[in-house]
C-alpha cells in the first residue's frame, strides 16, 4: 500500500516532489524541502526564484497548541486543532515497518497493511469501501521502512465513522484464508511491477548496497518469502506488533478534543495487545552504512544510476542544513545537478538528490536516468559537480534561494489537515516528541552557510555505495570513484 521528512508510499518518480505522508527531521512536513523515505501503500500504484538577502517577515499567528493524552493501556493520542477547515484527517500509526522485520519475516508489515482492507470481523472489503465512499471520504494506508499508517480524511461531522472504520482495520482484521491467497497474488504483482520499473528497482538495489541491517530489506518483501507465509505467520506477526504501546492515533483538523477522546475510548475499548511491546525492539543486527556496489543488467532504453552516502538520523538538528545543501546540489530545478546535466547538457530527464532519515541512521542519495551512450559523461559530471561544490562552496544567492525553498516548502506543508496529521503522528511515534512549527522555522532561519558546507563535506567525503540498472551496468558501476 502506500508510503522522512517522510512520505507516504512513493515510487522513485515521486521522490522529488510528491512525498505525501512524510514526517520529518522532527515531524518536518516534506513538501518541496523534505526528507524522503520509500514506502508502499494500499491505494496507489508504483517516493526557486531569486531572493535578496533581507530579514524574513514574520506572520503573526496564534501559537500552535497540541492536544495529547495517553490512555491507561499505553495508547497515545495527539491532535492539532485547525479551526479554519471543515475536514479532519485521523491516522492510526504503528511502529512497525520493514526495518523491524527479520529476514524470514520480510514483507509481512506491508502484507498485513494490505490484508486489513480485505475484511474485518464485522465488515467485508466492499463494506469498507462503500461506507467511506458514501460520505465522500478518503481511506488509505502506507508502509515504510519504520512505520505503518492507516488514515482517513472526512468532513468533520463524519469523524465518528472514520474512527470506527480505522479501529476495525487495526484491531479486528479477519485474515480470511481465501482473501489472503488472492491478496498474495496482488502483492506478487506489485513486486513484479518494481522489477519492471527500473527507476524503482535501482533504489531497491541501492538499499541492499548501502545497509548492513534490516534497512536493506525491501518493504514489499520478496516473491519467494511472500509465497511461503501462512495465515498463522501473518496472525502471529500482527499480534506481536499491533499493541497499544507501539501505536499512536493522530488527528488534525476541525474537531472537539474531548469528543474525539471519547470516540477512541469507545472503539478501542479492551485493546490491550497480546505479546508486549512488539516493534519497540529492532532486530539485533546494527543498521551500519556500507559502501558496496551493485549492478543489474537489464535491456532498458535508459541507464539508471544511484549513489548513496551516509546521512543523518531522524531527529538530528543537522537535518536542516543538510536539507539546504540538498536543495543546492540536486533538490530542485535551480540545483547544480539539474542545471548542468539536464538544462546545459540535455543528457537526463530526471536527476535529483534526497536525504532519507531513520531512527539511528540516515542516507543521502543521488539519482540520474540517462541513455547508455551518455552514461559515462553523466557519471563524470555528477561526481565533478559534487567535488566542485565541496571545493569551492556555494555563492550567497544559492544559499539564500535554497534556504527559502526549504522554508517555503515547510510552510506549504502546514496548510492541510493531512500534512499536519502526518507530521505530528510520525514525530510522536518515532521521536516521542512534538515540535512547534514556529520553532522549526526558527531552526531553518538559524542555518548558516558554514553549517551547510560542514554538513555537505561530512556527507560527500565518504565513499559512496552505488547501484546501476541497465545495459552494461557492471561496466558503469566500476566508473564510480570513492
Amino acid at each position: 500500500m502506500t508510503d522522512g521528512l517522510q512520505v507516504e508510499e512513493t515510487t522513485a518518480k515521486t521522490k522529488q516532489a510528491d512525498a505525501l505522508p512524510a514526517a520529518a527531521c522532527e515531524g518536518f512536513a516534506p513538501a518541496t524541502g523534505g526528507f524522503l523515505q520509500p514506502a508502499h501503500g494500499y491505494g496507489q500504484s508504483g517516493a526557486t526564484y531569486r531572493r535578496e538577502m533581507m530579514p524574513v517577515a514574520r506572520i503573526e499567528r496564534e501559537k500552535v497548541m497540541f492536544d495529547q493524552k495517553t490512555l491507561p493501556n499505553g495508547l497515545r493520542l495527539v491532535g492539532e486543532k485547525l479551526p479554519y477547515v471543515r475536514s479532519c484527517t485521523v491516522g492510526v500509526w504503528v511502529k512497525v515497518g520493514s526495518m523491524n522485520e527479520k529476514p524470514e519475516e520480510n514483507g509481512l508489515s506491508h502484507f498485513i497493511e494490505h490484508m486489513v482492507f480485505k475484511g474485518t470481523s464485522k465488515r467485508s472489503a466492499r463494506d469498507i469501501a462503500e461506507e467511506m465512499d458514501a460520505v465522500g471520504g478518503q481511506l488509505n494506508a502506507f508502509t515504510s521502512k519504520d512505520c505503518t499508517c492507516f488514515y482517513a480524511k472526512v468532513i468533520d461531522e463524519d469523524l465518528p465513522l472514520a474512527v470506527d472504520i480505522l479501529s476495525d482495520l487495526a484491531l479486528h482484521p479477519a485474515f480470511d484464508e481465501g482473501e489472503l491467497q488472492k491478496e498474495r497474488g496482488v502483492v506478487l504483482e506489485e513486486i513484479a511491477m518494481v522489477e519492471d520499473t527500473p527507476e524503482d528497482l535501482v533504489h531497491e538495489l541501492l538499499s541492499e548496497a548501502q545497509y548492513s541491517g534490516s534497512l536493506r530489506l525491501p518493504i514489499l518483501g520478496t516473491s519467494q518469502g511472500l509465497r511461503g507465509y501462512s495465515r498463522e505467520d501473518v496472525l502471529r506477526y500482527w499480534q506481536r506488533h499491533y499493541v497499544p504501546q507501539s501505536m499512536v492515533i493522530a488527528i488534525a483538523g476541525n474537531y472537539d478534543w474531548e469528543a474525539f477522546v471519547e470516540l477512541v475510548e469507545k472503539y478501542f475499548d479492551g485493546f490491550e495487545g497480546t505479546e508486549g511491546h512488539g516493534a519497540m525492539e529492532l532486530p539485533d543486527q546494527p543498521q551500519a552504512i556500507l559502501s558496496n556496489r551493485k549492478a543489474r543488467e537489464k535491456d532498458t532504453e535508459q541507464l539508471h544510476i544511484c549513489m548513496g552516502y551516509p546521512g543523518l538520523e531522524l531527529g538530528s538538528d543537522d537535518l536542516y542544513p543538510l536539507s539546504v545543501f540538498n536543495n543546492v546540489l540536486g533538490g530542485g530545478m535551480s540545483s547544480r545537478l539539474f542545471q548542468r546535466i539536464r538544462e546545459e547538457l540535455g543528457m537526463a530527464y530526471s536527476i535529483y538528490t534526497y536525504p532519507s532519515s531513520y531512527p539511528g541512521c540516515g542516507v543521502f542519495n543521488v539519482y540520474a536516468g540517462t541513455t547508455p551512450e551518455n552514461g559515462e559523461t553523466v557519471l563524470a559530471e555528477m561526481q565533478a559537480q559534487m567535488a566542485l561544490l565541496l571545493k569551492d562552496g556555494m555563492n550567497l544567492k544559492e544559499f539564500v534561494s535554497a534556504k527559502a525553498q526549504l522554508r517555503g516548502g515547510f510552510v506549504l506543508g502546514l496548510e492541510s489537515s493531512s500534512g499536519r496529521m502526518q507530521s505530528i503522528g510520525r514525530s510522536l511515534l518515532l521521536l516521542n516528541r512534538l515540535n512547534d512549527p514556529d520553532e522549526q522555522l526558527e531552526k531553518i532561519d538559524r542555518v548558516t552557510m558554514e553549517d551547510v558546507l560542514r554538513l555537505g563535506s561530512l556527507v560527500l567525503s565518504a565513499k559512496p555505495s552505488a547501484a546501476i540498472v541497465g545495459k552494461n551496468a557492471q561496466r558503469f558501476v566500476q566508473m564510480i570513484g570513492g
